[in-house]
């Protein structure tokens, strides 16, 4: 895990339990402009939330990890706690079907790029008026 440095709802919370991939969402985010926390369990990402909610504006998550919890679960838990963030759920295996996420959260199919991230966050500033880089 690791926690903020910088100013408040700068940051973008990665879940994922792949090294690789996580790197890579981190390296895209932080090229569209975001400080990054990383968590690889949806439950180290509710303790990071717990803490530093405040300075997030987005969470990207993956749908299937270790632990008590999944991507879907992480999702709908941040947006009824933590309204002020954004959500972006992906997976390269599970769908989501009705239900699964908060009405406001975009999926993204793996393998991902920057662009489809990159248009993702647009849509959601359009669609929602959520504040992101």
């Amino acid at each position: 895990m690791t926690y903020p440095t910088s100013s408040k709802g700068s940051h973008a919370l990665v879940v994922e339990d792949d090294g690789l991939i996580r790197m890579d969402a981190v390296d895209i985010l932080e090229r569209a402009g975001y400080a990054t926390l990383e968590a690889q369990t949806a439950d180290q990402a509710l303790d990071l939330l717990r803490r530093c909610h405040q300075n997030v504006s987005v969470l990207f998550t993956d749908v299937r990890m270790p632990g008590t919890q999944d991507g879907f679960s992480l999702a709908r838990e941040t947006a009824r706690t933590y309204p002020h963030i954004a959500i972006l759920v992906s997976s390269g295996i599970t769908r989501p079907v009705l239900g699964d996420m908060p009405d406001q959260a975009h999926f993204i199919e793996k393998p991902f790029s920057a662009r489809i991230v990159k248009r993702h966050l647009q849509q959601m500033i359009d669609e929602n008026g959520v504040k992101v880089q």
